[in-house]
């Protein structure tokens, strides 16, 4: 008895160190020896908190900032009372919302180390070592682990978030339903959804007399949240519209600055009550929605139901899904993938090319001339889409200084070597997307004004280098629906400059703010008048 009471704490103790190892290597050795390899390579950062990283001085530097700014998301009542213009919005609001990237940037250079928690990072805004990465397209520069960990309830293992084998399956059954002679098939659904948009608006207007204050960054989301439900899922808004609002309340509860922090995500706590709470729900409507399509005869061949077949070709045991749940797994996580990033960053950039359109009266006048010239009176088609030069412009410059992803990240799942630096296996990797974008070196000394004029001649004559144009990422992991959103967008804007006049009203308040996407803070609000 004795001997076996002696084996069994044998055993425990053994346990023992292995977890209190593996915990002091994860919080302490592995990150240590990350930034050790670079910090040999010249390459420096902020000293990190073993436990904390950076992310307490990273708090501080923002809330010093707000201190000093606070007058910023708030225009004086003599200008509002003048009217909104364009001297009194700035572009340059990166460095409201990341002080901690523009300080460390300008004192450690384009390429340095950050920690958040025990995650490593290198920061890099150096153009040749983006366009390297750019170039990069092995699977061994994949997702950050964080992103799948830190922001599961939203995104899980799905496109936007995996890596290696199980994300080259995904992007081939998701890539090819989205290509554009594929989107080219639904110019007449997204036609459709806009113009029930705008009767309301229409509807409202006609209640209010001759002109109307809207709110329009809901009601976009609302619409495009319709377009990706029955385009891509075979549903409508009204049956997707719980999955919408609670993936945006997952949003907003993601948008912390607690990511990377050891085991803060399995703490209690009411946020993560929260999280849980809604991913559950979230997982149950769209398993529903699969159910449904499998009771079906699916004649449907949209992108739930290449999902679908993508899931079923992978079981079996030799394969990335293995058993049910993965398969199960693998469907619920790219839906979800699908439903957000398909619907928010298409309706946020609507809204800020509304807001920079409103301002620049000009822009305006000059789009609206070439929509009629082309459609007249009518809805556009493919092929009057294409032809529609100044609105591409206007879209590009919109995404060039409000893009939807703050960062572009990647990690390293093997040694690689970027511009003579080798980075070493486990170090993530952050691209800053509105300091590359709006780099005076790149775009000039306008690079901070709305000039879409800078895009005709195209993405090659707007800029030095056309590598730091990537408001749809970058390199292999480009954005797979790109397509689908500039044609909803092009659609959207035909239909409203057809449709009604616009101005900024006085009670908007330029705010952008960080949600996971660059967002307005306050909305956008537009004073619309019929044409």
């Amino acid at each position: 008895m004795m001997i076996m009471m002696m084996n069994i704490t044998g055993v425990v103790l053994a346990g023992f160190l292995v977890v209190l190892l593996h915990i002091v290597n994860e919080l302490f050795l592995k990150p240590r020896s990350l930034r050790s390899k670079l910090q040999k390579q010249g390459i420096h950062g902020p000293s990190p908190h073993f436990y904390f990283g950076n992310i307490p001085e990273k708090n501080k530097i923002l809330e010093q900032h707000l201190q000093v700014h606070h007058n910023y998301v708030v225009s004086s009542q003599q200008d509002k009372d003048k009217g909104v213009s364009s001297s009194i919005i700035s572009h340059r609001w990166y460095s409201n919302l990341f002080p901690h990237v523009e300080k460390w940037r300008n004192q450690y250079g384009p390429i340095y180390l950050f920690s958040s928690g025990n995650v490593e990072w290198l920061v890099v805004s150096d153009i040749e070592m983006v366009k390297e990465i750019t170039l990069y397209t092995s699977v061994n520069l994949g997702k950050p682990s964080l992103k799948s960990r830190e922001l599961g309830p939203l995104l899980g293992q799905g496109i936007l978030s995996s890596s290696g084998p199980i994300w080259v399956h995904q992007r081939k059954i998701i890539a090819p339903s989205l290509y554009l002679d594929k989107v080219k098939e639904m110019v007449n659904l997204i036609v459709q959804s806009t113009n029930i948009t705008l009767k309301s608006w229409e509807s409202r207007l006609k209640d209010e007399g001759e002109a109307l204050e809207l709110r329009i960054d809901d009601d976009l989301r609302s619409l495009s949240a319709d377009i990706i439900a029955r385009a891509c899922f075979g549903i409508n808004y009204v049956e997707g519209n719980e999955i919408f609002s609670k993936l945006k309340a997952l949003q907003n509860l993601l948008s912390g600055n607690d990511a990377g922090i050891p085991g803060f995500r399995y703490l209690p706590i009411k946020r993560n009550r929260d999280m849980w709470r809604l991913e559950k729900e979230v997982n149950s409507m769209i398993s529903k929605i699969i159910n449904e399509r499998l009771q079906q005869d699916a004649e449907e061949q949209d992108l739930l139901q290449m999902i679908l077949e993508g899931a079923k070709s992978c079981e079996g045991s030799d394969s990335i899904l293995s058993d049910s749940a993965s398969r199960d797994r693998f469907i619920i996580d790219n839906c979800k993938n699908i439903f957000f990033a398909g619907h928010e960053s298409t309706a946020i950039t609507a809204s800020w090319c509304l807001m920079l359109l409103a301002i620049h009266q000009d822009w305006q006048d000059h789009v609206r001339a070439e929509v009629l010239e082309l459609c007249g009176n009518h809805a556009p088609d493919a092929s009057m889409l294409r032809k529609m030069k100044m609105l591409n412009m206007v879209i590009q410059e919109t995404m060039r200084l409000y893009p939807a992803a703050a960062f572009v990240s990647r990690s390293a799942l093997q040694d690689i070597n970027l511009k003579g630096i080798l980075i070493p296996k486990g170090m993530n990797i952050e691209i800053s997307v509105p300091i590359l974008m709006q780099d005076p070196e790149i775009w000039g000394h306008d690079s901070h004004k709305f000039n879409p004029e800078r895009f005709s001649n195209g993405i090659l004559g707007a800029c030095r280098f056309p590598q730091a144009y990537v408001p749809f990422g970058l390199g292999a992991r480009v954005c797979a629906g790109q397509h689908l959103a500039m044609t909803e967008l092009k659609v959207i804007l035909c239909l409203i400059l057809i449709k009604f006049r616009f101005s900024l009203s006085q009670s908007y308040c330029h705010s952008p703010i960080f949600r996971l996407v660059i967002e307005p803070g306050h909305g956008v609000i537009l004073k619309i008048t019929r044409i």
